[in-house]
């Protein structure tokens, strides 16, 4: 599963350190599922792991009341805050046990991995004091929900993220980060089967019946040219190089072109199972530029939040 660093605007936690929770995420997962599939394979250990859930909850509620003095304490000795884990990040290992068990091993990841995005939604839109408030259609929405889970776990994602270019936020397309290189997203996919044109144009035709005049949509090489652009100049004040590709992709469209557009890849639905499998199959661990990248790109973007009410408390 994929790993969401930043969601449009909202306050992420891979922003307090990037280099730290990328790994976590893959550690905690990998010893998550293993939990989680031993439950499955002995339905008698759900009653032991309620247990040790419950005096779990009260050893946190506990150190909850004394989260706020911690945290000013190492604010206090180093101006870098890195913040600490929260209760919600357990929420796999120590979830409710399953009501009801699922038949297959397949049903079962399913299960796993909707778990795993209630927590990339939460690390996505929360640190340990500040919160934002995410859009209901975020947690509905099917096209994140795909690459978040259908993708490898070292693939790190910016979905439509905001950034600050000369004082003004400009949202680019979905800057997908992979131990190999920045791909950048659009996704052109239309609700019926009509074959999309391509072309140098402002817009692109989408064919219709002969008795009806062709409808239009703008353009995706446009947008996707400026995000590859903010993106290159972000790196570029910091002397960071790594490849950059630009793609156009429809799950349920034909798009054709006369002439390639130029260091793009256009992927319509009979190209994207190759480019999927290409995607899936790419088992790299995490590397340090891939990682010094994302932190760049997270630096420059925008992120509106306010404090947890109960640290307004305190």
């Amino acid at each position: 599963m994929a790993q969401l660093i930043k969601l449009q605007d909202y306050i992420s936690r891979y922003e307090w350190d990037t280099y730290r929770y990328p790994t976590q995420y893959i550690r905690q997962k990998k010893e998550q599922w293993e939990q989680f599939y031993a439950e499955w394979k002995d339905p008698s250990l759900q009653a032991d792991l309620q247990e040790e859930k419950e005096e779990t909850e009260a050893v946190e509620e506990k150190e909850k009341n004394t989260l706020f003095q911690k945290w000013k304490q190492r604010f206090i000795k180093s101006p870098v805050v890195v913040e600490d884990l929260t209760p919600d990040e357990h929420v796999v290992k120590r979830n409710k046990p399953l009501a009801t068990l699922p038949g297959t091993e397949e049903d079962l990841k399913k299960v796993f991995l909707d778990r795993l995005l209630e927590i990339q939604m939460k690390w996505a839109s929360s640190t340990v004091s500040q919160v934002s408030v995410v859009d209901s259609k975020y947690y509905k929405d099917p096209l994140l929900r795909f690459l978040l889970q259908r993708f490898p776990d070292t693939f790190l994602i910016m979905y439509r993220p905001i950034f600050e270019v000369k004082q003004a936020a400009v949202e680019t397309d979905i800057i997908v980060i992979t131990p190999i290189g920045i791909e950048i997203l659009s996704f052109v996919e239309l609700d019926t089967d009509e074959v999309i044109m391509a072309g140098d144009e402002r817009t692109w035709t989408i064919t219709t019946r002969e008795d009806e005049a062709p409808d239009r949509m703008i353009n995706p090489l446009l947008s996707l040219k400026r995000s590859e652009k903010w993106i290159r100049s972000f790196l570029k004040e910091e002397n960071i190089d790594i490849p950059i590709k630009k793609t156009v992709i429809s799950r349920t469209n034909r798009i054709l072109y006369a002439t390639a557009p130029y260091q793009t890849e256009i992927i319509d639905k009979l190209a994207f199972p190759d480019w999927f499998k290409e995607k899936r199959s790419v088992h790299l661990p995490l590397k340090k530029r891939q990682l010094t990248v994302s932190e760049s790109l997270l630096r420059n973007s925008l992120s509106y939040s306010f404090p947890r009410p109960e640290w307004e408390q305190e």
